[in-house]
């Protein structure tokens, strides 16, 4: 319970306005999109970095835990408030301070929605290129807590690769700035980098300085149908060979094509087993003559048709209707954003088959398939013991292929607390201990999302 001299000093610098203490209120904001629920104490919405700093120092003082949230949207379990305290909501702040279209600079605060920032750079010929799948409600502060991806990754790069420059709040409530208004600088070490991707748990990001990218002028789209997955992953390989590749390369197996055919017959043929969306831009001679390429790279035994498409945002649309459909099949999904090489996505399908035949799981697999990236979906009844207990053991052998394959156990989503326990399968005890220590200069008494990303047993052991 909070402290009543905590409340006290909260209400002289936060208006009544400004913060939830009814847990009725405060129960919206108990859950994310890993369907887990934690309640807030109190939720918090912050209007400026100096009440985030204000705030920030007040809680160190109580040791009152901090959790920033964007919209919720995330599926890690990362802006869960595991242990009480304070949700911090940034959903009040949504200024776009600036499109700076000589520089290609757009700078806003961390509320505001990526399908708004896409809004406000597209009447300049811009765009920023993170396109989650939630893209429409996601923030730009959550985007970058996770270094959000999406299908456009393959061409354009994470989140990571598309911010200048953050201002924001440590764990001692003291204000930083990182990085620069300049595409080139090399001053001191690279913070901005290290904050995309540390979910919260460094610092509270309440401004970024974004990177805009040119429009393309045009735009293609193919689809490719085949009959089976290894034939599929094939086809990737021969793609992404091409030194002008997709902008975007998007993969659905053969549980995926039945989903999206109960809403859309029409995008498949029955005797389709595995899909790719490609997406092409660029000027319309680069389109016409990638897409000659392409339609080449698609070739194999494996094959049924290949075609140019003539609506890819109804596509788009079609793929975006997938993750919310798996509810049709089972009440739950364990939903992994697992990547490989490109080279081992062949083996990653196989073994990904192979093991949720041996613990009898039903299993979807989509993703942006041009990086490597499965969104794996262990589909399963979260009220019976033993189907969650296989789907516990098949998700540990997943994550051990996985790296025995070079890869990664997360692309875009994150640890959060889902998958924190398995983390020292891809670090090793020296680099946790490392990220630890780092952690403990941004945050030296632990109350910012504490208890997210590291090993439970590693984190009692300090």
């Amino acid at each position: 319970m909070l402290a009543s001299g905590f409340i006290s000093a909260l209400e002289k610098f936060i208006p009544s306005d400004q913060y939830y203490l009814d847990p009725a209120d405060c129960y919206a904001y108990a859950y994310d999109n890993s369907r887990k629920i934690f309640p807030p104490e109190c939720v918090i919405f912050p209007q400026t970095t100096e009440e985030v700093s204000q705030l920030i120092s007040l809680c160190r003082l109580y040791q009152v835990p901090v959790t920033a949230r964007g919209r919720g949207t995330g599926t890690a379990g990362g802006s869960l408030a595991e242990q009480g305290g304070i949700a911090l909501s940034m959903e009040r702040m949504t200024r776009i301070i600036r499109v700076d279209v000589a520089n290609r600079v757009l700078v806003t605060e961390p509320g505001v929605l990526n399908e708004n920032v896409q809004f406000a750079a597209k009447p300049h010929g811009l765009f920023w290129p993170p396109d989650p799948s939630s893209a429409a409600y996601s923030t730009v502060g959550g985007n970058i807590a996770t270094s959000a991806g999406g299908p456009h990754a393959v061409k354009y790069g994470t989140t990571r690769d598309h911010v200048l420059g953050l201002t924001a709040v440590i764990g001692t409530g003291e204000i930083i700035q990182t990085g620069c208004y300049t595409t080139k600088g090399v001053v001191g070490y690279d913070l901005t980098r290290l904050l995309i991707g540390s979910e919260g748990t460094l610092a509270i990001i309440t401004e970024a300085t974004l990177k805009l990218t040119p429009l393309p002028v045009a735009k293609g789209g193919l689809t490719a149908h085949y009959r089976d997955s290894v034939s599929c992953a094939h086809a990737v390989v021969n793609i992404m060979r091409h030194a002008q590749g997709p902008s975007a390369l998007e993969f659905l197996d053969t549980g995926s094509l039945s989903l999206i055919r109960s809403r859309n017959p029409e995008i498949a043929p029955a005797a389709s087993h595995a899909m790719l969306m490609i997406e092409i831009d660029g000027t319309t001679k680069e389109v016409e003559n990638i897409t000659e390429q392409l339609l080449l790279a698609c070739q194999n035994d494996g094959l049924l048709e290949a075609s140019a498409c003539t609506d890819i945002d109804q596509l788009w649309k079609a793929r975006k209707t997938l993750s919310p459909l798996l509810r049709d099949i089972a009440p739950k999904k364990i939903n992994e954003d697992i990547v490989v090489p490109i080279s081992q996505v062949t083996n990653l399908l196989t073994g990904l088959a192979q093991l949720s035949n041996h613990y009898k799981l039903k299993n979807v697999n989509f993703g942006h398939i041009g990086n490597g990236n499965i969104h794996v979906n262990l589909l399963i009844d979260p009220d019976d013991s033993r189907e969650l207990e296989r789907a516990n053991a098949c998700l540990n052998e997943i994550f051990d292929l996985v790296i025995q394959l070079q890869g990664t156990l997360s692309g875009e989503h994150g640890i959060g607390s889902e998958k924190r326990a398995y983390i020292n399968k891809e670090l090793s005890s020296t680099t946790i201990e490392l990220m630890q220590r780092v952690k403990q200069a941004f945050d030296p008494d632990n109350i910012l999302n504490p208890g997210k990303i590291f090993p439970q047993a590693s984190l009692s052991s300090k």
